[in-house]
Formats: structure tokens, sequence, C-alpha cells
């Protein structure tokens, strides 16, 4: 048994007693999920953010990411997997209350575009907040361009309890957990995610293919399957491969999770390096408007692509960076999860569940630091997965050897099998060891990932991706469109009305001019 076996299990010998078993039924995630909307034909939405959907600015559950047309849904932090797909389900169908005759785009690549002006920027209203979070898009638009960030995805965000810490800390010696040992242990997850993630793109991705207005007129090695569909014959998740990332100077930054001082160093860093190229865009155009918020490598954190990130709720005014240094990491975010197309929120709950058994696990094994040799060795293995997932009998580097990506993946579930079981005891029932189940038969015949159904549906049927996809939108707003109790659907209405009030207030109030606002912003 090796190290890192022996102390897997003498952790879950601890939860298994019957003090700390309850912990595990209190394990807490929520979840950002992205949809485009589009129009009956299935060309991206031009028209603004609906009035009946409130403030993008200020609603805590509906808003929207880079573009007008991007549409976020945002669940509250549950302790229940059930609990939070319900919420996500009643969103969208209030959200389908409000759209007239257009659809929610389920697939994380988008719909039909008509060049890169077809893509309209998220306007959040005249208050500074609102100009700040336009300008940093404008940014973004300039640096990368607008149609790689009309892509969606799935943000799950997981954290501990605090009992459950502190059982861990006592494990180890401690009192009790502080800001420190939960740092620690977000950062042991957060490793051991990097180096196993591949797993997540086979098991879960669903974006093989994409269609050609997606990369008009780039340079691609994808290869056609219909007249107006490219695709990966073996990828599992085009959103996470580096399609429309060419040239981004950030591609070489090396940001470190081996401890949180380092990790707040290196990005702290990336937001003073000036960049030549950016610098060339320039801050402000000759009509005086903003082009981005300054000409760093990044303007902001979030700016900073990551598959997962250390992330805490900050104090009011206070930045992502300095929110995490003033009191440590309370939970993180899963960037890498695709939106399935087969499904009409585009996650279920088995895929929840494993989500939760798998960074679960990473939590509670040993994870050394990684250094530059395993952090290309990471990469490179990630990339494998994303681009040729399915490639049968596909190698990736398990520390100096090749193993192929069936059996480690097989190793894996294995690994968190024991973990599923407590899981499942702790909470009454078999769901856990239902879906790595599940998984495992993925492993077995790779037809059975998302990623191999959707091509094989676009195979047979002879349909291009947009026309499969728009199908489906069509699918699933049929059986969102149930509608909500008289009672739901008035809270919603008024969380929206509040929401518009809201953006009215901060938009009187502001009496700063916004050119002084933003430079106390970036001197923060």
């Amino acid at each position: 048994m090796t190290t890192s076996d022996s102390l897997y299990q003498s952790r879950l010998a601890m939860l298994s007693q019957s003090a700390n078993l309850p912990l595990l039924t209190r394990l807490q995630r929520g979840i950002e999920k992205e949809g485009l909307r589009c129009q009956p034909d299935g060309m991206i939405a031009q028209t603004r953010h609906p009035l009946g959907l409130g403030s993008a600015l200020t609603h805590p559950s509906i808003t929207t990411d880079y573009s007008e047309s991007l549409l976020e849904f945002i669940t509250p932090v549950f302790t229940s997997a059930h609990e939070a797909l319900a919420y996500l389900d009643v969103a969208h169908r209030f959200a389908y209350t409000e759209l007239n005759d257009e659809l929610i785009w389920p697939a994380s690549m988008p719909c039909i575009l008509n060049g890169e002006m077809s893509v309209p920027i998220a306007e959040y209203g005249s208050s500074n907040l609102g100009k700040l979070k336009h300008v940093y898009r404008h940014g973004l638009w300039h640096r990368y361009g607008r149609i790689m960030q009309c892509i969606s995805g799935i943000h799950y965000n997981f954290s501990l309890p605090d009992d459950l810490l502190n059982a861990l800390a006592q494990a180890d010696g401690l009192d009790k957990a502080d800001a420190d040992y939960g740092s620690t242990i977000y950062l042991r997850l957060i490793r051991n995610f990097q180096r196993h993630s591949w797993l997540l793109m086979y098991l879960f991705g669903a974006s093989p293919a994409v269609c050609e207005t997606f990369l008009e007129g780039e340079e691609h090695d994808l290869e056609r399957l219909h007249k107006h569909t490219l695709y990966g014959p073996y990828a599992t998740s085009l959103r996470m491969s580096d399609l429309g990332y060419q040239n981004n100077a950030q591609s070489d930054l090396m940001v470190c999770h081996n401890s949180l001082e380092r990790y707040v160093t290196t990005l702290t860093k990336a937001l003073a390096i000036n960049v030549p190229a950016y610098e060339e865009i320039g801050v402000q155009g000759e009509d005086g408007e903003y082009k981005q918020l300054n000409t760093h490598l990044l303007q902001i954190e979030n700016e900073y692509y990551s598959n997962i990130r250390p992330k805490r709720i900050g104090l009011p005014g206070e930045k992502p960076l300095q929110s995490l240094a003033r009191a440590g990491i309370q939970y993180i975010e899963v960037r890498c999860t695709d939106v399935n197309p087969l499904l009409p929120v585009g996650i279920d709950i088995p895929q929840m569940h494993f989500m939760d058994i798998f960074l679960t696990w990473c939590a509670i094994t040993d994870s050394p630091e990684i250094d530059e040799e395993e952090y290309h060795r990471i990469r490179r293995n990630y990339t494998k997965a994303v681009n040729e997932g399915r490639r049968p009998e596909l190698t990736l580097e398990r520390g100096q050897e090749e193993v192929t990506l069936t059996q480690w993946g097989l190793d894996i579930v294995e690994s968190l099998r024991d973990l599923a079981q407590l899981l499942d005891t702790a909470n009454g029932h078999c769901f856990h060891v239902d879906t790595l189940n599940q998984q495992r038969l993925k492993l077995a015949d790779s037809s059975l990932t998302p990623s191999a159904k959707l091509l094989r549906e676009m195979q047979e049927s002879g349909k291009e991706f947009a026309t499969l996809t728009l199908e489906q939108a069509k699918q699933h707003r049929r059986v969102l469109s149930e509608p909500l109790a008289a009672d739901l659907r008035d809270l919603w209405r008024i969380t929206a009305s509040k929401s518009r009030d809201e953006q009215l207030a901060m938009e009187t109030d502001d009496v700063l001019p916004f050119a002084d606002y933003l430079a106390s912003f970036l001197q923060r």
C-alpha cells in the first residue's frame, strides 16, 4: 500500500465512525449554468436581456456572462444534489415564461453565428459597477475575440462543511480547522483535481463537434462531418481544447497551487505585467470610449482561464485575491463541465453525485506539491483527453509510466468505491455507488459517453450540429414549459422586480465619475 493509499484509508476509517458519518450528508454544492438565447431558427439572439427576468447586474439567480445573449443561472448553496437540480430546473422554467419564442441553446459550443459582431456584449446599465463589467467584457473582445466568449459551461461550486474540516484537522493532530488548515485541504483538492480531471473530460465531455460558423476564417485541425459541421473523431470536449485561444498571452502563465501564498503571488504579478499587444489596443479610443480596463496580462483575476479556482465570498469592495489572502479558501469552483445537450438543464443527479465523490476523494487523499515537470505532464494528459479521449488504447502519463486512459480511469473509480459506499450509508441510499457503476461502464465502452452519443446521432441521422442541437433545444423547452405554481411564479417575479429596483438605486446613487471609480478600483 502506498503512503497516499494509507492516508486515504485512515481518513475513510475516521469518517466511518458514528460521530463523523453524518458529516458526509452536509457536503455543499451550488451550480452556475450558462446557455445562449437563440432564435427559433438557431441563430444567436440579438434582443436585450428580457426585462421580465430582472436586472442582470443585481438578480441573485439569473444574470448574463460575456454576451447579452448568454444567460447564466445561479443556484444557492445546497446540501442536497436533488435540491440544487430542482432549483436549476425552476430557474429555467421561469426564464421560459419571459423568452417569447426564443430558446435556450443546450450545448456548450455556440448556436449559429453571423460573424464576430453578431455576439452582443452584455450591458449592465449606467452605474459605475455596471460600466466596469461592460468595459471588462470589451477588453475580452479586443484580447480574445467575441466568438470564444460565447462558449457555455457549467461551474460546479463545492465545499466541505466546517464540522468535516474540523474532524480532518483533529485527525491531523489539531484542535480545529482554522483558515490556514482549510486552505491546505482545498489546495490538496485542487492539485489532485488537476492530476485527474482528464477523467471528467472523458466521462462527461459533451462537445465533440461545432457549427462551422464558430471557426469561420480561423485555422483549425478539425475534420468535416457534414457540410456545416466540424468535429474531432475522438474528441470529448472541444470547449476545453485550445479552439479560440490562439495567441493567448496568458497561455504561458504558470499558476502555482502548492500554497495559497504562492497562488496569490503568481496571479498578483500577472495583474501588473504590461503586455505590448494590449498596450497597442489602448485603454480608451479617440472617442473616449473604454476598450479595456488596463493593459495588463489580466485585467482582473477572473480573466485567468483555468479548469478549477479557489474561491471566497469577499467583503464589500474586496477583490477575490484580497479575500483569499485575508481569510483563506472557502470553496472551490470547478469550471470544466460541459453543458450536456441530452439533458434539459445540462446536468443530472448521477453526474453531480460523481462530482461529489470525486472532489471529496481529491480532498482527503495525499497530494504532493506539483513541480514544473508534473505541471507539463498534467497539461499533456488533459489535452489528450479533451482532443482524443475516446481513441482506442489512448495512453496517458501516470508518473514515469504510460498507462491507458481506460485502465487509469478504472483504477480511480475503484479507489472511489469505499468513499461512495460511505456516502450512501450516511445518506441512506445507493445513488453514489450506482453512479460509480455507470461511469465504470463508460470506461469499458466509450460509446456510452455523452460525446460519443452526440456524434453517433449526428452521423446516423445525417443532421448538422446546429440542426440536431436546435431540435434538442425545442424538446427541452417543451419539458421546461410546464407552468410553475402560481405562488412560485409570483416569488420569482417579485425577485426580478426587486433586482430592477436595486439597479435603479445604484444608478441614482452613483455620483463619482467613472474614470475616478475605475482608478480607485484598480488601486485597491
